[in-house]
Order: structure tokens, then C-alpha cells, then sequence
């Protein structure tokens, strides 16, 4: 799951970076609303971190602006202004939900779990497609209730095809959620990744199987016995 985390603390962003990518987070960092606006249309995120003292604009207005434009994207707001009229105003703008700095990073990371649960968000926390399952808090593949070990890049590949559900994902959506705004991605790096799981389920004796849709992405399938 791919984050926004709109910050203008260089520092911060770094600890936020590393804390969500522990808990399986990936995460894009802008550090002006101006930017954040480009991201935000350049790609889907699962949820935005906000700070609200940006240099450019006040982190309300953007939050109100990206709401005018009917994005449901789920906002956290993480903020030093933590008076009581300071939260009221940061949830009637917009924002799913408000964090004061200082904070511990389990909550962040335990208040965006919860809104990404929230119906119509994008987070389960188990998803099975046949034998196949994921726990996408605990970031671990289980395969017949066996847990088995999968490299992150390769567990993200699975996770993206257990969210469609048998449905074709765009190759698109793989640069996205694992590169994100970095365009570090090659040429064949999801045909790479998509090939090591491939190769990982089969190994495991999983039910279900990575198919290449050419020309538009992939999908998984469960393969029938006999």
C-alpha cells in the first residue's frame, strides 16, 4: 500500500519512511502543497499524511481543495496544533482523522489501518484468493495455513493481485504501487517480480497461478485440479 506523506521536516520524513515501510506501508514524500496536488493527480495513494504548516499554503486549504475536487482519498492529519478547535476545524475540512506531534509511530501506523478498513477503503486484513491468503497487517503469505517466506517486493506483487480478486491489474498499477513517484522502475522490473512469485507459489504448492494479459497487465487465476 503506497502513502502520501505531505511534510515539510526532512527529518520526520525520513523516521515516517521508515516506520510505515515496516509495517508494509510504501510511501512518496512531498514537502509543499503545490506538489502534493501534482501527486495526488499523477496516481492513486491509499491514504495521505498531512501536515498542516506548509510553506507554500496552509495544509486546511489543500485538504478543502482536495475535497472540492471530490477526492475521497483518506487524509490523516499529523500536526502540532493539537488544541481542541484546531481538530474540529482539521476534521470539518475534510481529514478521516487527526494525530498530534508528539506521537508514537505504532498509532500512526494503527490509525491508518483503521481507516483503510473502513467500508469502501482499500485495506483487508486478510485476503485469500484459493489456497493463498495474506495478512496485510502482519505482511505474511500463507499458503495452505502455512506461513511461507516471500521477499517484500514479491509480497507487494501478491497483494495487488489478491485485491482484484481474479480481475486483470494493470501492469500501470505495479510501477505505481511499487515505485511510485521515484520512476526508478526498468523496463522489465514488474515482469521480473511477477515472474519470481510466479515461481515462489508453484514452489509452494499453491492453487492459483500469475497469468500476463499481453498488452494489459495480470491477473490471478486459480488452476483447476486434473
Amino acid at each position: 500500500m503506497r502513502v502520501l506523506l505531505v511534510e515539510d521536516n526532512a527529518e520526520l520524513v525520513t523516521l515516517l519512511v521508515k516506520g510505515l515501510g515496516r509495517s508494509g506501508f510504501s510511501a512518496d514524500s512531498v514537502d509543499n502543497a503545490g506538489d502534493a496536488v501534482h501527486a495526488l493527480a499523477a496516481m492513486r495513494y491509499a491514504a495521505v499524511v498531512l501536515d498542516l504548516g506548509l510553506p507554500d499554503e496552509d495544509g486546511l486549504s489543500l485538504l478543502r481543495g482536495l475535497r472540492g475536487r471530490g477526492d475521497s482519498t483518506p487524509v490523516l492529519v499529523l500536526t502540532a496544533r493539537d488544541g481542541v478547535s484546531d481538530r474540529v476545524n482539521g476534521l470539518r475540512a475534510g481529514a478521516d482523522d487527526y494525530l498530534a506531534k508528539p506521537f508514537a509511530m505504532e498509532e500512526l501506523v494503527a490509525r491508518l489501518q483503521a481507516l483503510l478498513r473502513r467500508p469502501g477503503n482499500m485495506l483487508g486484513r486478510r485476503l485469500t484468493f484459493g489456497n493463498v491468503s495474506l495478512d496485510t497487517e502482519g505482511r505474511q503469505v500463507l499458503v495452505d495455513g502455512t506461513v511461507r517466506s516471500f521477499p517484500a517486493r514479491e509480497t507487494a506483487v501478491l497483494e495487488i493481485l489478491l485485491r482484484r480478486g481474479g480481475n486483470v491489474a494493470p501492469k500501470r498499477l505495479f510501477e505505481d504501487q511499487l515505485f511510485g513517484l521515484s520512476g526508478d522502475v526498468g523496463s522489465n522490473a514488474v515482469e521480473v517480480y511477477v515472474h519470481r512469485l510466479r515461481k515462489m507459489l508453484a514452489d509452494c504448492g499453491a492453487t492459483v497461478k500469475v497469468h500476463t494479459v499481453r498488452g494489459v497487465g495480470y491477473l490471478l487465476a486459480e488452476e483447476k485440479a486434473g
